[in-house]
């Protein structure tokens, strides 16, 4: 299977694909870089808001994360969250889902001032505008982005066309979209799985007509590995 997320990610999905004896194929499509944006003062925020582990690195590449520590941290989902208290945040709340499972738990959660959202550059969703209509102020600062890579390798399209690659995952819409333009030429499109974390990242996918394309019953990893699993039998019921 293609494993087409940023590294380090890309390495860990590959581990995990490992010990469901499914071979990986590291095909990282995104490279994340930090961004040297002024950020505002910690000490006006009551929370910290993140969704995506990457937003956690590159604070800690510019060495700002000592003061945001003491903020309580507000994570998409469990991988998220578990960066954040490897990198000492003490407060951590997990979505366990996606940016709508995020909105709701920001919502609900009765944060008495504004939240600090440190971003990619581009954006898939919009946070602050999801929020405001519940009354909580999110102040944004794009602190990393995601370069997309200039092509496939010649290797990974060959084994994508002979079938020695049988399906490959997707956990973010700017890596499907990507994909789907790299792998514009592929001469059938109808043979290689699509497996993907929701349907907003299937969305560029069928849109480049990619037809084999399932979902995670979840937006996590676990449900991820599920899905990859499932199609693994279906490939080889024996």
């Amino acid at each position: 299977m293609l494993v087409t997320r940023p590294e380090p990610d890309a390495s860990e999905t590959a581990a995990r694909l490992g010990a469901l004896d499914i071979e990986a194929v590291l095909e990282p499509l995104l490279v994340a870089e930090t961004l040297t944006t002024t950020l505002p003062a910690a000490e006006g925020f009551a929370a910290l808001a993140a969704t995506s582990a990457n937003a956690l690195r590159a604070l800690h590449d510019r060495g700002e994360l000592p003061h945001f520590r003491r903020l309580p941290l507000y994570a998409v989902g469990d991988r998220t969250a578990a960066l954040a208290r490897k990198f000492g945040f003490a407060e951590v709340v997990s979505a366990n889902g996606n940016l709508d499972a995020l909105v709701a738990l920001l919502a609900k959660a009765g944060i008495a001032g504004p939240v600090f959202y440190p971003a990619a550059r581009d954006q898939s969703g919009d946070l602050a505008q999801a929020l405001a209509p519940h009354g909580v102020m999110v102040i944004t600062a794009a602190i990393y982005r995601m370069q997309p890579v200039a092509a496939l390798r010649q290797a990974t399209l060959a084994a994508i066309d002979s079938g020695a690659i049988g399906a490959a995952l997707f956990y973010s819409r700017r890596t499907a979209e990507t994909f789907a333009t790299l792998a514009a030429g592929l001469r059938d499109k109808a043979k290689l799985g699509m497996l993907c974390l929701s349907e907003a990242v299937a969305e560029p996918l069928l849109g480049a007509h990619f037809v084999r394309v399932s979902l995670a019953d979840h937006p996590s990893e676990e449900a991820m590995m599920t899905l990859a699993l499932s199609f693994a039998r279906d490939q080889n019921p024996a």
